[in-house]
Parts: C-alpha cells; sequence; structure tokens
C-alpha cells in the first residue's frame, strides 16, 4: 500500500495544474495525456480506478456501425479512424476481430442491404480492415455450427477490434502511464467539491478507507466524474451546456460457447443488437439497452431472462442456457451526452456515445460527458488543448503520451525470454504463452518478472488455481498498481472474477497467498472484506487504510 500512501501524502504539497475527478477511461486518458507533456496532475477516484462504466463494456473497440442507420457518417468515421489508431498503437492488446451477423426472416432490412453498408463502413474506415463478404443461411453454419440459421435469410461478416484483455486493465495502463510520466493518482478519495479561491480550485477530498480529510489547490478543475458528471457540477456550482441521460446494459459470462475468435451478432427481438462475445475461456453474452433515471443500478430477473431467451433463440447448443450457466455478471450504465436545454426527447435507442467537453473558460473548469474507449486518445489530446487555452503551460505538446513501448524494447523481451525458455514454463491449460501475456498486459514492466524469475523460478508458477496469474505479477500488482481492496485485483488489473466461479475463488488455496502478498498483515480482513460484500454484510476493517 506504499504507493497509495506516498501519493496521498503528495496531493496537499503543492499547487497542481490540473485535477482531475474521476478514474475512468475518460479521466485515466486525460490523466495521461497531460502529465505525458509535462503539465502537473493528480488525479483521484472515490472508488478503484475504472469501477464503474470503464469496467462494464462490451470489450469492443469498434467505428460505431450501429450509426450508419441514423447516417451520423461523421461519427461513424471518427470512431473509425480512433479504432484504427488504437489498432496500430497498441497492437498487442486491440486487435482485428471479425463479426458475423446472421439476419433473420422479417428484419427491417435485406441481408444484402446490410451487406452493402458493411462495404461503405469498410470504405469509411480506410479500407484499414479485412473486406466485408456476404453469407448465405448455409455459409453462416459453415463458418459457426452454432447458429441457428432456421429462421435466416443470410448474413454478412466484417472487422472492428477487440480488447485482448479486459477493459478495466486497459484503464488502468493509462493511469500507471500518468504516474510513470511523474502524474499522482489515487484511488478510494473523494471529492467533496470545490470552491474558487484567489484565481486556483481549492477542492477537498476524504479518504474514503480512512475517512480523513484534506484540500487540494490546482489552477485548473476537471470533472470526469463519468456518470456522476453531473452530481459533482452540483457540488462546484457549475452550469453546463450538456448533461447525462442513462443507458443500463448488461452482459452474462458463461462457459466458452465456441472455440472460434469471432464475435457473433444478431439482432435482439426488440430490434437491438446483440452480441457473442470471445473471452478467453469464457464467452460474454449481451447486452441489454435499458433507460435509467440514475446511475446506480443492478441485474435484475428480467434483464437475465432477456438475454437468455434471445440467444437460446439463436443458436443450437447441446441444451439452452439457463441460470446455472452463469458464472458472472457485469452491470453498469452508459453515460450518454445530451444538451441540458434538450435532446433527450429523441429516439433513446439512436443517441450515440460521443463525448462532449464543456468547457468554462472564466472559472478554468472542465466537464467531459459521455465517451467511451474507442474514442480515449481524442479525449486525451482534447483535454490538453483545452487545458493550454486557460493558460497553463503545456512544456512537451509533441510528445507521444500513448502507446506500446518500441519495438526495439519488446525484441529486447522477446529475446531474454526465449533464452531463458520462459515459453516453456507456460502452464498447459493457458491460453497463450507467457511471453506474449506479459509483454501484453505490462509492456516495459515485464523485464523486470523476466529478472525475478530467473532469481526464482517459483515466480513463473500460478498463483491461483484455474487462472493464468503467476505470483510474480501479484508481487508486481503489489509494488505498482496500487491494489487497495482485493475485487481491485481479482475483477479490474485481472478479470479472475469475471471468468471464475466465485466458489472456486474461495476455495483457490493460493488466494490466501495472494492476500498476504497484496495486502500483507492486512490479508485476513481484506479477504473477509471482499466475501462479504459478495454476501451483501458489512466488514469489519481496520480504519487505517494501509
Amino acid at each position: 500500500m506504499q504507493l497509495r500512501s506516498s501519493n496521498i501524502d503528495k496531493l496537499t504539497g503543492e499547487v497542481f495544474d490540473v485535477l482531475i475527478v474521476g478514474g475512468g477511461i475518460n479521466g485515466a486518458a486525460a490523466a495521461a495525456a497531460l502529465a505525458g507533456k509535462g503539465a502537473r496532475v493528480a488525479l483521484v477516484e472515490r472508488g478503484d480506478f475504472a469501477g464503474s462504466t470503464s469496467m462494464h463494456s462490451s470489450n469492443l473497440v469498434w467505428g460505431g456501425i450501429k450509426y450508419m442507420e441514423s447516417r451520423d457518417f461523421a461519427l461513424v468515421r471518427k470512431l473509425c479512424k480512433s479504432r484504427n489508431h488504437l489498432i496500430k498503437s497498441y497492437p498487442s492488446t486491440v486487435q482485428e476481430i471479425r463479426f458475423l451477423t446472421t439476419i433473420s426472416r422479417g428484419f427491417r432490412y435485406h441481408p444484402r442491404y446490410l451487406w452493402a453498408g458493411s462495404w461503405l463502413y469498410w470504405l469509411i474506415g480506410n479500407g484499414f480492415t479485412r473486406i466485408p463478404r456476404f453469407l448465405t443461411p448455409s455459409a453462416i453454419k459453415q463458418s459457426e455450427a452454432i447458429v441457428d440459421v432456421g429462421e435466416a435469410m443470410g448474413g454478412f461478416e466484417y472487422s472492428d477490434a477487440y480488447l485482448h484483455d479486459n477493459d478495466a486493465r486497459f484503464v488502468f495502463n493509462f493511469v500507471r502511464g500518468a504516474l510513470n510520466y511523474g502524474g499522482v493518482a489515487v484511488n478510494y478519495v473523494e471529492s467533496l467539491g470545490g470552491r474558487r479561491e484567489n484565481g486556483l480550485w481549492v477542492t477537498q477530498l476524504r479518504d474514503v478507507m480512512d475517512g480523513r480529510t484534506l484540500e487540494v489547490r490546482s489552477r485548473v478543475l476537471i470533472n470526469a466524474a463519468g456518470p456522476w458528471v453531473d452530481k459533482h457540477n452540483a457540488l462546484t456550482g457549475q452550469q453546463t451546456d450538456y448533461r447525462h441521460v442513462y443507458s443500463k446494459g448488461i452482459h452474462l459470462i458463461v462457459p466458452r460457447l465456441t472455440d472460434s475468435q469471432r464475435v457473433l451478432a444478431f439482432f435482439a427481438d426488440d430490434g437491438r443488437l446483440f452480441f457473442v462475445i470471445p473471452m478467453g475461456p469464457r464467452t460474454c453474452i449481451g447486452t441489454t439497452d435499458t433507460r435509467v433515471e440514475k446511475p446506480e443500478v443492478g441485474v435484475t430477473e428480467e434483464d437475465i431472462r432477456f438475454v437468455l431467451d434471445n440467444i437460446n433463440k439463436r443458436l443450437t447448443l447441446d441444451k439452452p442456457l439457463t441460470t446455472d450457466d452463469i458464472i458472472s455478471t457485469r452491470c453498469g450504465v452508459r453515460p450518454l451526452a445530451v444538451r441540458a436545454s434538450g435532446g433527450a426527447d429523441r429516439d433513446f435507442l439512436q443517441l450515440s456515445r460521443k463525448h462532449a467537453i464543456d468547457i468554462n473558460g472564466d472559472d478554468a473548469h472542465l466537464s467531459i460527458f459521455g465517451g467511451k474507449l474507442t474514442d480515449c486518445l481524442n479525449v486525451g489530446d482534447e483535454v490538453v488543448d483545452a487545458v493550454r487555452n486557460m493558460g497553463v503551460t503545456i512544456p512537451h505538446p509533441g510528445h507521444r503520451w500513448y502507446g506500446e513501448p518500441p519495438a526495439e524494447v519488446r525484441q529486447e523481451f522477446m529475446h531474454q525470454a526465449a533464452l531463458m525458455g520462459l515459453d516453456a514454463m507456460t502452464a498447459p491449460e493457458a491460453s497463450e504463452p507467457l511471453s506474449t501475456r506479459l509483454w501484453r498486459r505490462y509492456g516495459t514492466h515485464a523485464l523486470e518478472m523476466l529478472e525475478e524469475i530467473r532469481e526464482d523460478r517459483r515466480q513463473a508458477e500460478v498463483l491461483i488455481e484455474g487462472t493464468e496469474y503467476l505470483r510474480c505479477e501479484l508481487r508486481h500488482a503489489q509494488r505498482r498498481e496500487m491494489v487497495t481492496r482485493l475485487e481491485d485485483f481479482l475483477r479490474r488489473r485481472s478479470k479472475i472474477a469475471l471468468v471464475v466461479h466465485e466458489s472456486a475463488i474461495r476455495d483457490s488455496p493460493g488466494l490466501r497467498e495472494a492476500c498476504a502478498i497484496l495486502f500483507g498483515d492486512q490479508a485476513e480482513a481484506r479477504y473477509e472484506e471482499y466475501f462479504a460484500a459478495s454476501r451483501g454484510e458489512e466488514a469489519v476493517l481496520p480504519t487505517t487504510g494501509e
């Protein structure tokens, strides 16, 4: 917990150029961009980084093909360019994947019409991905045997991209990037609102872990609180041109349904897009799209029934999926940006995920509405421009603040890994070689893990049964990833809680050792806290937070 303690201590020691409230994808990208270009930045998050909307996505990085129907071609063009840029910048993490879309009889468009639209989509995206192709029902069945083609008129296949790892991990790596550039970032620190004083923002914060309060001074205040942007603006007295409306979406994680590495896309009974997405040893199915009035949401029996009914109608499985097959669920809200003076009355399902940056130059305040993973690099660059226009000096405006380490560093890592026979240490049930996985997740930090494994081969052993996480990864998480609660590691730094039944996690002897590595003398308390929360109980914990 030393990293968190030292960063909290740094919060009150200076006047920051920028304080960012919120550690989802918008706040994390903004922090990485500003810190990378030389601004002095602090970021606080009242929960864990990526702890809300950013950990409940479909893990898809796509150009927004569904917005073709509403003819929002400018948005599609922007998102396609962003998708392409992410694929080039993060080749180990953001990878092209094929989408196979089946169209049933009675749908509002013929499949050949949609196939033609997929060609236009491909052209709008600069022909960056593999070309689309039309599929007859028999060709669909040949490509993907589990698809029920009894009511199919045909379909088409096209490309977009997905995150090979989990979304929350992708977001955290931006936070880690901000830290690497000298920024300050702290989780479980809540903003209680700010005030203008002598040309600065004075923001009161509360450490959620022990209740102590502190004040931080900054020249600019950025509200990147995701679904709670409107609430935080009320605390700081900001009037904005935008506000949020909310759409709830859920996914169910079930045993792997097909070995093919493609996304199966359908239109659900209500006409909305519906996906079957590969997730390593599991499959992610969903999503729903339900308008809600507040961002605090949960999975209902109706949500589960909707997803299971739709998937069972469209796949020919040996036996229909039931609630017994559900390993875990994801449930969050999409914050959709609309004009404060109106805009929410248009067709709710046609509202896009585009972001809006609302600037109050007089108060040096900026609010980020909407947004999604695909658009994160644009958000970072736009925030830098806005902060510069507010008078903050950006010492290194041309620095590239994102992307994987240079190819030469990757080659050196792979060379060292080969010399020590790292891939031969890969567990038999693993989904990929150790060298590939460690590089994708940790980049240059993976070189440190090679050194640990050379010194002690036990560091290459899987620690938590049924997962792929090594002992050295837990040591790295303890030192560098600000894991404050057990859920931070199981659900966000890793995706263990998504793909392993809770009972198996609880019964894992390795979990106790993992807790000891992560939390030291607080290991038992953090263990009990995690499982008490899963039972809906109150856990009694130390109040020191460290």
